[in-house]
């Protein structure tokens, strides 16, 4: 596959928006080559420009600006254009528009709106993009294909319809087989023809929780076929040609931040040819600190690492501000050189903005760019811009070094689409994948890496497993994880595990048997709290308070490390351990704040020999991430704070970028940051 030596630094840019003014080009290659930009992402939106009426293709902007870059010394990324179709074709094949939950069909506009199943829109899309790569697929700044953009979404017409219930006919064989897996005769809800069966919807079926499931799964399925209908073509004309596509995170507007959950990309992952995703942290804001921020960003990163185990992309960030979120936050001086630097210290082998050259109209005009509306090199944001791309090329030799973890935090899409659906237990207060976070920034404020990993998964490569809320229990990943602990593995869940199978179903018989062995316990019941209730527990003579979930357990070979002080389950066990051949496993009750996770961690920590050797005594601000290539490692320290840090390191280092001795005593400014590897 084509690749580079150094880190892509560039991001997306439409000189289709300046066709008409061709100074505005010149001048933005300039401003590109200043800023030692060498990758721009091409053709994310302009199909109508390129075939403004069917048929009519208009390539020489195109090509002018291909050759441009490939003047300039840069790389394209081609993107297929289909998250944005042309007037004429919603107009002349109104199937290719989606249809809403109420059997609404939308009009053209905005984008990503299309139907997956369309025919139509598949022939379409396939066609543009054999004509892109027959045209470009030689040419030497091609460097990979960019398939569509952030997909997502679900359309619910009838050819969707007919797939789902084709999708479902594959999966069961016949109704019987699906009115059983989906528990249909509670409210009567048995079909007795394959016509009945509808997507869930809500002037329809909302409440069957195995449908609901199957939906989702079914969606992943049909945006993953949509994805493979346009890279077989790009595949067969450029076999050399890397593909990808632009994954998303999501939950800014609560404060949160993690991978979509609307699509399962560990199996989207595995289509395509390296990971990429667009990272819109919520820099400086009002809810919690910035190094509570970058953990969760930290996090993010992880995850999407953890997708291939290899390097991945940031395909957009930002220079300054954010568009799309509520505020539009400026990243204050320094800030982009931090936050962009978290991206590489994680395992990213690019830096790529959402834009290039600011918008003059329309929904993203301000959204950050390297080169404002006004055009200037003199701005503070296209001079941060230039500074870390300077960085960025002092640093190269760290381009496709590999991260070892010995930490992997356990998620599951689809148990988390379950244990979200589910009802009862507080919806509020559900939080799984914050639940996953609280015990990641344990490890992240202590410098040890982690992996988010998921049941397909060699779990070997790890000295500990965290898997909290193992809702939905797989045969497959309970006896994986079995086998890991007998092997030496160290291994620990919590309440709201084992409680439903593959279909949503509660598990009967109480704790399945094989967690029963696992953990050394049986489970009874939870009681729920409201949120201003509290429960506590004793652990190491001191007291920690609970809240949310205190499940009532049962400790069969288990020993307790904990038990309950209040409300009538006090005094029964709240934490416990087992040993199960030559590991150990740990099974946390209740759910408990960062103090007693701390507390908590701190001997097995100790005893796995976890702990950063390179790092004498962590800070939760400061960051520091290691990745290793050709036997040498690299540590990114990245200071998260306003105030001057002070790091101890065991041994010396050489500073990368000029190859001086750095000490053992390390002073980071504000946002400041600090790339050695070891002597």
């Amino acid at each position: 596959m084509k690749t580079t030596d150094k880190f892509l630094y560039g991001g997306d840019y439409n000189p289709e928006q300046w066709m008409y003014q061709p100074e505005v080009l010149k001048q933005d290659l300039e401003l590109m080559k200043r800023a030692q930009i060498n990758t721009v992402t091409l053709d994310t939106f302009s199909w109508a420009s390129i075939e403004p009426r069917e048929g009519e293709y208009h390539f020489e902007w195109l090509d002018k600006i291909f050759d441009d870059i490939y003047q300039m010394g840069g790389h394209v990324i081609l993107a297929t254009p289909s998250g944005g179709r042309p007037q004429w074709m919603s107009q002349k094949y109104p199937e290719v528009n989606q249809v809403d939950e109420y059997g609404r069909r939308h009009r053209h506009g905005f984008r990503q709106n299309h139907c997956y199943s369309s025919p139509v829109y598949r022939r379409e899309t396939r066609q543009i993009n054999t004509i892109l790569a027959k045209r470009y697929g030689k040419h030497p700044a091609l460097l990979m294909w960019h398939v569509s953009n952030e997909l997502g979404g679900q359309c619910f017409c009838n050819l969707c319809q007919d797939n789902w219930r084709q999708w479902l006919q594959k999966k069961y064989h016949t109704l019987d087989n699906l009115n059983k897996a989906w528990y249909l005769r509670v409210w009567s809800g048995l079909y007795s023809d394959w016509s009945q069966v509808l997507p869930p919807n809500p002037l329809g079926e909302t409440k069957v929780h195995g449908m609901d499931l199957d939906w989702k799964r079914f969606v992943t399925d049909m945006t993953i076929d949509f994805y493979e209908n346009e890279a077989q073509p790009l595949r067969e004309i450029t076999p050399n040609i890397p593909i990808t596509t632009n994954f998303m995170a999501e939950g800014l507007d609560k404060g949160d931040y993690y991978p979509i959950t609307g699509l399962d990309y560990s199996r989207f992952a595995k289509k395509v040819d390296i990971v990429s995703w667009d990272s819109y942290p919520a820099w400086h804001n009002d809810y919690e600190t910035l190094a509570d921020t970058a953990m969760k960003s930290a996090y993010t990163h992880d995850c999407f690492y953890s997708l291939k185990h290899r390097p991945f992309l940031i395909m957009e960030s930002t220079p300054s501000c954010i568009n799309s979120q509520q505020y539009n936050k400026a990243k204050k001086p320094g800030m982009n050189i931090l936050s962009s630097l978290q991206q590489i210290a994680h395992g990213s082998d690019s830096t790529l903005y959402f834009q290039i050259r600011q918008a003059q109209g329309n929904s993203e005009k301000f959204h950050g760019g390297v080169i404002g509306h006004d055009s200037s090199s003199q701005n503070r944001v296209y001079q941060e811009v230039a500074q870390y791309g300077q960085k960025l090329n002092s640093i190269a030799e760290i381009k496709g070094a590999i991260k070892h973890p010995k930490v992997g935090i356990f998620y599951d899409w689809e148990s988390n689409w379950a244990f979200n659906r589910g009802g009862a237990f507080g919806r509020p207060t559900r939080l799984g994948i914050q639940t996953l976070q609280k015990h990641y920034s344990v490890f992240w404020g202590q410098d040890i890496a982690c992996e988010i990993i998921n049941g397909d998964d060699d779990f070997s490569k790890y000295d500990l497993i965290v898997a909290p809320i193992l809702y939905m229990a797989k045969d497959k990943t309970v006896d994986k994880l079995t086998k890991f602990v007998e092997t030496g593995g160290t291994l620990i869940s919590s309440y709201f595990s084992g409680m439903v199978d593959e279909y949503d179903r509660v598990v009967l018989g109480g704790f399945p048997v094989k967690l029963r062995t696992l953990f050394g316990i049986n489970t009874k019941e939870i009681d729920t709290l409201y949120p201003k209730q509290h429960g506590h527990v004793e652990f190491k003579q001191k007291s920690y308070e609970t809240k949310d979930y205190n499940q009532v357990i049962e400790a069969t070979t288990a020993k307790v490390l904990a038990k309950y002080q209040d409300d009538f389950y006090q005094g029964i066990p709240a934490v416990v351990s087992n040993d199960l051949g030559s590991g150990k496993t740990y099974y946390l009750a209740t759910r408990l704040g960062d103090d007693f996770l701390k507390e908590f961690y701190r001997p097995i920590i100790d005893k796995l020999h976890l702990a950063n050797d390179f790092i004498t005594k962590p800070i939760y601000e400061v960051s520091c991430q290691t990745r290793e290539k050709n036997g040498v490692k690299y540590h990114f320290l990245m200071n998260f704070s306003e105030e001057d840090q002070e790091v101890l390191t065991s041994r010396e280092s050489i500073n990368v970028e000029d190859g001086t001795t750095v000490g053992k005593r390390i002073v980071l400014g504000k946002y400041g940051t600090l790339v050695v590897k070891e002597k």
